[in-house]
């Protein structure tokens, strides 16, 4: 698939052709087709379940396609892979480990270095640099248990620009964040998407998408939907999206989704009283 062109005639920076991949016998995705430009901001919209981290993984090369084919900027993703930087949920890290927020930028260099190599200088203004564009680097001795949540998205943030990547994939960014941390860290994605690099996120977040993104994508195994955000982010596309319980929740002028399970009918209060909670932290 070497050479393959979008509907403008560019090589997209992400082409995931015809992937269905999953865990033992259960798919997880299904006849995945996606295509995404060069240069600009995706959000992909999903229940959870709905495959968005597990397409990050084949993507990343973590989890090998039952079919199909993945490509970055042209080439086969396995030859591109280190110009693609990746931030995992907040959940699956250990915050209560003794590193710094230098220490944890520095390991976005590790990929480059092998089992063997210790960082060197270049290694080091690397990660330095990182800490800049993300504002963290009067916090670079800091113990990465004593940062706010926002302080701590930022240095994930960092070692994932460590490297220096051209596609940058970040996984549910923006949860649990207060709107002043959200509008901070979209700040840092409009001007790292300024400066070349293509962003692809995953969000429940709908008014973030509609604001920040230039494409949206509706996943649910398949891909429901792409295309702007005008177009996606419709009561038809999202109601097929997250099946017939759709829940909207509104907090601080920021719209979620998210799916609504008849046989607990108190999520909805649930929900919003974590997101309230959120908001107030």
């Amino acid at each position: 698939m070497t050479g393959m062109k979008d509907s403008n005639g560019a090589v997209p920076a992400l082409d995931i052709r015809d992937v269905w991949a999953g865990y033992g016998r259960t798919p997880a995705l299904q006849e995945v087709n996606l295509q995404v430009e060069s240069g600009g901001i995706l959000g992909i919209i999903g229940p959870n379940g709905s495959g968005k981290s597990t397409l990050f993984k084949v993507v990343l090369g973590l989890l090998a396609p039952w079919r199909g084919e993945v490509s970055i900027f042209g080439k086969p993703s396995a030859e591109q892979r280190p110009l693609v930087g990746y931030m995992p949920q907040m959940e699956l890290v250990d915050w209560d480990f003794p590193v710094t927020v230098g220490d944890v930028a520095l390991m976005g260099r590790y990929g480059r270095l092998g089992l063997l190599r210790r960082p060197g200088k270049r290694d080091r203004l690397a990660a330095e640099n990182a800490l800049e564009r993300v504002g963290m680097a009067g916090l670079r001795k800091r113990l990465i248990g004593e940062l706010s949540g926002g302080q701590r998205r930022r240095v994930l943030l960092a070692r994932a620009l460590a490297d220096d990547p051209k596609l940058l994939l970040l996984d549910e960014p923006l949860s649990g964040l207060d709107a002043k941390s959200q509008h901070q860290l979209l700040d840092i994605l409009r001007g790292l998407q300024e400066q070349g690099t293509t962003v692809v996120m995953t969000t429940h977040d709908l008014s973030c998408v509609s604001s920040a993104c230039h494409h949206a994508a509706c996943l649910n195994r398949s891909v429901v939907a792409y295309g702007t955000p005008d177009e996606v982010l419709t009561e038809r596309i999202l109601s097929e999206t997250f099946g017939t319980h759709l829940l909207m929740v509104h907090v601080d002028g920021q719209a979620y989704a998210y799916q609504h399970h008849q046989h607990d009918s108190n999520q909805a209060s649930a929900v919003s009283r974590q997101l309230l909670d959120e908001d107030t932290q």
